[in-house]
């Protein structure tokens, strides 16, 4: 892979960690609304976890991206 690639992914690797921490700050501000709506409210739990879940994945995701390529990078 080229190395102007490899900057690109670790760039992109970053812009997913950034993401997934963004979720995290943004669940206490949306839950609230979402409580709401009535059709949701009885499925309160599940979507706080979807929306911690995949603020995990962004994080987790991103972590091995950059990780990844930063090795590729030192080679």
């Amino acid at each position: 892979m080229a190395k102007n690639n490899i900057n690109i992914q670790i760039v992109w690797g970053v812009v997913l960690v950034l993401a997934g921490i963004g979720v995290f700050f943004r669940i206490p501000q949306v839950m609230p609304k979402i409580q709401k709506i009535e059709h949701f409210s009885s499925a309160i739990f599940l979507i706080r976890f979807c929306f911690y879940f995949l603020g995990v994945l962004l994080i987790g995701g991103g972590a091995k991206k950059i990780y990844d390529n930063y090795q590729k990078n030192k080679n």
